[in-house]
């Protein structure tokens, strides 16, 4: 089970916390959307799935990837199928804006093969999405995503919590809309404040307030709670879905599956090394220009490759298969567990390590406790 990552670096404007790559000027888009085609043709070359091994998931992800017009996302969509095996029923799912949703470009999408929408909703406030400079508004929001719900059955918001406006009630709110638009899939983020962002800037010079991680727990705890009794399974730590409706593209991330990224930034996978590409549009489409993936790659060594296992695994409900493990190393890795299994945050069963409820408040310290060391 292989997937295909496509970023499509182009944004309208920028959100105040995004830290992702990405440019506001739309200027150089159909040299992007050429090079794209010619990396897709030089990956296959370069960087082959196993063989018989089909693409199952394509995801068109940015930046905001609605900003394609149905031309530029028809040529993509062509160019991956021309070069890698993709199954007849692949999961395609194009990231949108709610101020890019119309019925026309819904019927487009929808006909170009898209069949599951992921939409940036991130909140149905207003003052949340002025703070954020998001470029819709809260009745679009809510009425765009009504309409979506026409034309997609498939469909997944964002929602991002914890910010410093954002008042527990508030919060409920939120997801008392996702549950009125009748969404299946979730994706909810707790707010980072990443370096060199405006976000950041603004906390520092006082603009805003400061995150507040306990206000960040209760909402990440009254999710959890609110998920289990509205019939969302809580399969990864930031994603909830109905019944039959995983991301089965983000899925595979999780399950170490290989990958190949397409577009300046992004990333691939194939369980044994990981390849990036340069962050930088222009430098990105003279590269292709030239016949040349610009990219970096670093291979993983056995116990960097444990660690990825851990640490992903332990993010989904799932939890962590031992039954794979060395028997020394599952010996060390339990005895690195224990004080948080009598701590409540981890359950050890059957050849399984898992995070309970609150331990998901401490996903990454605990991941981090039970990483082996390379032996030099």
């Amino acid at each position: 089970m292989a997937g295909i990552y496509l970023h499509i670096p182009f944004c309208k404007q920028a959100c105040h916390y995004c830290n992702f790559h990405f440019s506001t000027s739309l200027h150089y888009k159909p040299e992007l959307v050429a090079a794209l085609q010619e990396e897709a043709r030089l990956a296959a070359e370069q960087f082959p799935f196993p063989t018989g091994e089909a693409v199952h998931t394509i995801y068109f992800g940015g930046g905001t990837p609605s900003l394609l017009t149905l031309s530029e996302l028809t040529q993509l969509l062509n160019a991956v199928r021309g070069h890698f095996n993709v199954d007849p029923d692949a999961e395609i799912t194009l990231e949108v804006n709610p101020d890019d949703i119309s019925e026309e470009r819904l019927k487009e999408w929808r006909d170009a093969g898209i069949n599951r929408l992921s939409i940036g909703v991130q909140s149905f406030f207003e003052e949340e999405l002025r703070w954020m400079n998001r470029a819709h508004t809260a009745k679009q929001a809510f009425e765009q995503v009504k309409k979506a719900r026409e034309y997609f059955n498939n469909i997944t918001i964002d929602l991002i919590y914890g910010g410093p406006g954002l008042s527990d009630d508030q919060w409920h709110q939120d997801l008392e809309q996702a549950k009125a638009l009748n969404i299946p899939h979730l994706s909810c983020y707790a707010l980072t404040v990443e370096p060199q962002t405006p976000l950041n800037k603004m906390i520092r010079t006082g603009k805003v307030p400061d995150v507040d991680p306990d206000k960040q727990s209760r909402h990440f705890l009254y999710l959890m709670q609110w998920a289990k009794e509205n019939g969302y399974e809580h399969y990864e730590i930031s994603n909830f879905a109905r019944p039959g409706y995983r991301s089965r593209h983000n899925s595979a991330y999780w399950q170490g599956k290989s990958y190949i990224g397409l577009g300046p930034s992004a990333h691939s996978f194939d369980g044994k090394s990981r390849w990036w590409n340069i962050a930088n549009n222009q430098a990105y489409i003279r590269s292709l220009q030239e016949g040349i993936i610009p990219f970096e790659k670093e291979e993983l060594t056995g116990v960097q490759q444990l660690n990825e296992r851990i640490m992903i695994a332990l993010r989904t409900a799932d939890g962590l298969d031992l039954s794979n493990i060395p028997s020394l190393e599952k010996i060390q890795l339990l005895k690195a567990a224990q004080r948080h299994i009598d701590a409540g945050h981890l359950v050890a069963q059957e050849n399984n390590l898992r995070l309970t409820d609150e331990g998901r408040l401490l996903a990454d310290g605990i991941a981090a406790d039970l990483f082996f060391e390379e032996i030099k």
